[in-house]
Order: C-alpha cells, then structure tokens, then sequence
C-alpha cells in the first residue's frame, strides 16, 4: 500500500491502482522552501570504540539530539566494540540550521553511564531525495586528539510540507478530472472520514504485546564478598531487563543468603534479550555498595524448560544460584471495537466452557479472562496551550500495560478499542489511566480509574470519573468503559493461597510528613480497638454491669466446660455470619474511619537539585534520618494494614474473600471435630520437615499472610470508593 498525507487526513490506496489525468496537466510548482524535513537514518554500526569497562570492552548504546532536545536512543549492544545495531528511525525536521549531535555511551547498571565521544552531523550539506553514507569520526570535545572510533550512518533527507501538498493537490485534480472513475473517487471519500483525526503516535509506537514470560527464581548466593567491618554483609539483588526492574528482599548479616524468591519479565524479543543482575550490600545512612554483577543472555536459553544457572559475579566474589524458565504467552490482545471475541455466541461459549467447575483442576494458572472495550472519552483536561489535548489511554493488569492510539487536538476522544487480558489473580485492580501526548517530554497524566475485577458487571457499559494519581480526589472528565470477567471460582480461591505477583519497581519510597501521621493514627486506631475490647472484658469482671457480667459468667463456665479445638473457627464464622445478616439488612458499619482522615493530601515539593560539595556532611545525615522515617513509615503501614485487613474480612469489604473464608473455616472446623488433634499436628510436622527434602527449591511462604494480602485495607476501600459501592447489591443477590 502506498500513503498520502497532508495536515489531518490519512488515506490509504490499494497496491495496483493507476490513476491517469488528461495528458495537458500542467505539474504544480514545489514550495521553494518547505516548512517541514523528514530525516530518515539508519544507523548501522560502530568500529573500534572507546574501552570503558574492566573486561576490556564495553556495553555501547547511542542517543541522537536536534537542538538540545533527544529524539533518538539506541538498544544496548553488550561487550562489544564494533556493535552492529541496524536500527531505523524518521524524524520530523523543522529546519537545517541545528546540526544533528550524535553521542555514544556505554551502559553501566547501577552507576553513571560512560561517555565514549560524539560527532555532529550538518543537515544543510545533505542533499535531498538521496541516501548517503555517512561515517561519523567520534571525539572527546576535552581531548580532541585522541581517537574513540566510528559510527556508520544511511541518511535521507526529504521536503516533507511541500512534497505532500503537491501529491494531495495532484491526487484531488486528477480525481475531479477522471469524474467517470465513481469507484477512486468513493475510495477517496471513505478513507478520508475514516481516518480524519486519527493517527498513530510515533512516539508511542513501540511493540506492546510480548512474545513470552522469562520466569526467575532467585535461589540463593554462595561465598559472596565481605562488606562491612564485621566481615559480613547485607545483600539485595536488583534485576533490570529493559524498562522492567525488581528489586529482592534484604538478608542481613550473611555471607550466603537464601532468598527463595520469583521474578516474571516480559519477553518482547523473539531471539530473546539480556537480563541484567547486580548484587548490593544494603548500607544505612550511606550509598549502598557494590558486590558484583553478572548477565543472563536468553537467546542461549530453550523455551519451555528450566534451566539452573550458577552464575558467577564479575567485579565481585561468589555465585549466585537461580532458575529461569522461558514460556511462551499469548497473554493479551488488542483489536477494534467490531471485532471481539465476547460478542461472538460461539466463541463465549467456548471461554465459558474453558472456565467452567468442570474444567476447575485443569491448568490451575489459567484463572479467567477479562475484556476490556474502552469507548470514549468527555469533558478532558485541556493540558495544551490551545486550549486541546492529545490524549491516549492505557490499561494495565498487574504487570499486563497495553495502550491505545492518540486522538490528536481532541477533549472528547473516541478510541473503539478492545483490550484482552489473561487473569493470573482475580484479586488484581484493573486501572485505566489517560494522558496527553507531547512531542518533546513526557506524557502529561490526565486521570485515573482503578477497578477491582470482582467488582466488575459484565456487559454493562459505564461512565466512571477520573481521579488524580492517588486516587483521592476527581479530575475533570469521565472514561466510558465496557468489561468482561469471566473466570473460575475454584482456580481463583486457589490462586487466593499462593503469593501475590509483585510489581515492577516504580519508585523509591519517599519521606512524607502526612502519610507518617496517617499510619500512625491508622495503628492507633487498631490499638484503642484492642484497648476497648480488653476493658469491656474486664468490666465484666468488675461487675460494673451486673446482668452482663453474669451472662458473661455463664457463658464462660459453658464454654470451659463444654470446650473442643473445633470450637475455635467455628467461633470465627460467628462474626462473620453477624456481618452478613447487618449487611444484608441494610445496616453497614464497615466504614468507621474518619474519611476524612484517610484524604488527606500528600502531595510535596521535593528539591531535586544538586547540593554544594560542602554540604555532603549534612546530606549523609539527612539521608540517614530519612532511611529511618521510611522504615518506620512502611513498618506502620504493614501493621495497619494487617489489622484493617482482618476486620474487612469480617465485613464483608470483598464478598468473594468473606465467602472463601466460611469455606475454610468450614473445612477447618469439619476436620477438626473429625479426625483427632494428634494426627493434625503430625502431618503438619511430617510437611514441615520434608518439605525441603522434596523440593530443595521451594519458595516458603504463608497462606494465612497471602489470603490477607488480597483484602483490601481502609486507604485502599477509600481509595477505590468505586470498587465496594455494588456489595449491598451482590450480597442480596
């Protein structure tokens, strides 16, 4: 297919159609200066380039900048001086005068990237409509003598304006003059409003469905090198395979760490990519230090099979031991609003038979899946300077981010687009966020939508309010959105027991002044709860009141009497039938927190400029005292949670978790009252001991801990106000 464009309209003519015009016509003059370049460059290799790490090579990536401004980065070629990269990019040229300023540096994870020289390249000498080969001598502007290599180029430069309105002014005269042609000119006239208005940004228009999921296992170090002056060390592992990053747990004091930890990456290569890995020692009060590094390369690695790596670091001492797993996936999909799979009889019948409690003990992963239609945008943030926006709109489940094209010069964007997600766990929040594109920076955020999958009505289409990046006050606008859950309730409580996908690394915590008083007023409130609960119980003993001190009595001596282990979660399911009957009858009291309280803003300036040499005393204790506030922040944070998180399991916050836990609790008490204490307790103990001998790579954890971190606590149901508003409603149903 071949393009015509001109300032707001694409149209597409097929391959093979040859439009003649009368033999007379004259050839329209071309614009004698053109407002507008395209500078098409292929950038092909580099030759001989600077040494910048201690191997004796160096990882080379290149970036392009036209006035001041990058326009251009390359991938990173490892341990190689001579990289071939052969990419490709077009850029839009406003003018000639600013020279092209190329520069190379080599990639170091963890620490500032290396220079390795630069070149410029002259626009004004290129000469049009022609490729050329360029070849860029790179140098050190503070050392101009030495030599620092290569670079390869193809470069095109074209008039873009001009070009354009000839073909389009060409096209619309010979159409009008070939009027018998009915067939070119409906052609014309239905790409045109097809495509009005709509195009596909560049700067979005990155690959976004992955090709498989590269799942780690962090195992264990061996030997590693002694940090600190006890001759031991505190070791964390960071993970960065392109944007993506993890970051593992800390083990403190240990020369040989067990961490038993997973990582799932996204595969977007097909011959696959690197995987960077490097080991810290975590220091407080002071930069962390470097222990060593080391790089899996994924195209040596088979698909669908576990390979167990004994990777030794570079620039450091020991081994680290892992398990890397490459699956194929074919997790998500986009496709236009008329075509979906959901809205075909046969094909829903299909996924609700896949999904069914026949098929509950097939491919455990394999949870649901939920579509998402996301039809239009209204009454947008202006962001721009004439008063419009160009916004775009992303839509992310856990780790799954897909986004949609950009409605150009528009405050009520209709997108037509459906998304397709696998469910790993029907607890995740599906979030849909907007935002405005800028040609030079990043995107602006527009508003946000956070909506819990258990929530979700299919069928219905809704309009919901964006709110700001907390999610604790609205923005202008509303996004209309269509879903579809459709899942199995077996696999999903299952799901419930094992941990939780961790998310990538977004951001550092930072000190905030309101969220450390949040935290603390939220573990303060879980402690007077207790409080009261322990003086209510012992006015019962100072027979304040005397009738219920006397019931109290009763019951006591009935229970003490009368006492069987089973009792205990049977006394657990009574809370949570008292709930149930209260919110059945229209008596909600689960939200007994000061709202208020909760919404507080914590937004702050933070200072990110560079301080004077002299003060690096004052920075190194100021970072030492914020070390502290975070662990403290984070720590209250855990306990209230925790807390919280039991009380909303009683309250029936999430219906399908308050149901989960009357199964276990039923199950519980059955086998309880059932089978003896004794032989309870030896499985138990039987299952702890060989567990390890089993399974030497286990990953430990708790499922009591994991089922709690899918309740949502009270910042979250705050937070989500429209994740809990259908609960009186489903439980009446």
């Amino acid at each position: 297919m071949w393009m015509i464009l001109n300032q707001s309209t694409i149209c597409y003519l097929p391959l093979g159609i040859n439009i003649v015009g009368p033999s007379n016509a004259e050839p329209t003059p071309r614009p004698p200066s053109p407002a507008m370049y395209q500078l098409d460059i292929v950038l092909k290799k580099g030759n001989n380039l600077a040494i910048r790490d201690r191997t004796g090579t160096s990882d080379p990536y290149v970036k392009f900048k036209i006035a001041g401004k990058e326009v251009f980065r390359s991938k990173t070629i490892h341990k190689n001086l001579n990289p071939v990269w052969d990419e490709r990019v077009s850029l839009l040229v406003e003018t000639l005068r600013d020279p092209l300023y190329v520069k190379v540096f080599d990639y170091d994870f963890g620490f500032q990237d290396d220079f390795m020289g630069s070149a410029y390249l002259h626009l004004e000498s290129l000469e049009h409509q022609r490729t050329l080969d360029v070849t860029l001598d790179l140098k050190d502007p503070q050392y101009p003598e030495n030599n620092l290599g290569s670079l390869d180029l193809a470069v095109t430069l074209s008039p873009k304006e001009g070009d354009v309105k000839d073909a389009v002014r060409n096209l619309y005269e010979l159409l009008l003059d070939s009027f018998y042609s009915f067939t070119s000119l409906f052609l014309l006239a239905q790409t045109v409003f097809v495509y009005q208005s709509m195009r596909l940004s560049d700067v979005h228009r990155k690959a976004q469905l992955w090709r498989g999921i590269v799942s780690i296992s962090l195992i264990e170090g061996r030997s590693l090198q002694p940090m600190d002056n006890n001759g031991l060390s505190d070791p964390y592992v960071k993970f960065r395979m392109g944007h993506q990053k993890y970051k593992s747990k800390t083990i403190p004091k240990t020369l040989n760490p067990q961490w038993r930890e997973q990582f799932d990456f996204h595969l977007y290569e097909e011959q696959g990519g690197f995987v960077d890995i490097t080991v810290w020692d975590k220091d407080a009060g002071k930069k962390d230090d470097f222990m060593g590094r080391c790089t899996i390369d994924l195209s040596l690695l088979s698909k669908e099979h576990t390979h167990k790596l004994d990777l030794p670091l570079e620039e450091g001492e020991g081994v680290l031991v892992l398990l890397v797993t490459l699956t194929a996936s074919a997790a998500v999909s986009i496709s236009d609003l008329s075509i979906n799979m959901l809205d075909d009889p046969h094909e829903r019948h299909q996924i609700m038979q896949r999904y069914s409690v026949w098929r509950s003990l097939h491919n455990l992963k394999d949870v649901g899946v939920v579509q998402v239609k996301v039809i239009r945008a209204e009454g947008l943030m202006a962001a721009d300077v004439t008063g419009k926006s160009d916004p775009f709109c992303v839509v992310e489940l856990s780790n799954d981010r897909l986004q949609t094209h950009t409605v150009y010069k528009n405050l009520n964007p209709e997108w037509n687009k459906v998304f397709t997600f696998n469910v790993k766990d029907i607890h995740s929040v599906l979030e849909v966020t907007v935002y405005d594109e800028d040609r030079d920076r990043s995107a602006d955020f527009l508003g946000k939508v956070a909506i819990p999958l258990l929530n979700i009505q299919n069928g219905e289409r809704k309009a919901y309010a964006l709110k700001s990046k907390e999610l604790t006050g609205p923005t202008k606008g509303v996004i209309f959105l269509e879903i579809d859950v459709i899942f199995n309730a077996v696999k999903a409580g299952l799901r419930t027991l094992i941990p939780i996908e961790q998310k990538y690394i977004e951001e550092e915590p930072r000190v905030s002044k309101q969220l450390l008083l949040r935290n603390f007023n939220r573990v303060r409130r879980c402690i007077m709860f207790l409080i009261n609960t322990g003086c209510y119980i012992n006015s019962c003993f100072e027979w304040d009141s005397p009738q219920r001190s006397i019931c109290a009595f009763v019951l006591f001596v009935i229970v003490v009497w009368n006492f069987e282990l089973y009792m205990i979660p049977l006394a657990l399911l009574l809370p949570l039938a008292w709930n149930y009957i209260l919110i059945a009858s229209g008596k909600d009291t689960r939200q007994d927190v000061a709202v208020e309280d909760l919404l507080e803003d914590e937004d702050e300036d933070y200072d990110k400029d560079d301080k004077d040499s002299e003060r690096k005393g004052f920075m190194n204790k100021l970072y030492a005292i914020q070390d502290v506030c975070i662990s403290v922040q984070n720590a209250l944070d855990e306990v209230a949670s925790y807390g919280e998180r039991i009380k909303n399991t009683f309250n029936w916050t999430v219906p399908f978790l308050s149901w989960l836990a009357i199964v276990a609790l039923g199950l519980a008490t059955t086998i309880i009252y059932f089978i003896p204490l004794r032989y309870i307790v030896l499985a138990w103990g039987v299952n702890k001991f060989t567990k390890k001998l089993r399974d030497p790579y286990t990953i430990d954890n708790n499922e009591l801990l994991d089922f709690l971190s899918r309740v949502p606590s009270d910042v979250q149901v705050v937070g989500e106000p429209s994740a809990f508003i259908f609960v009186s409603s489903f439980i009446s149903l």
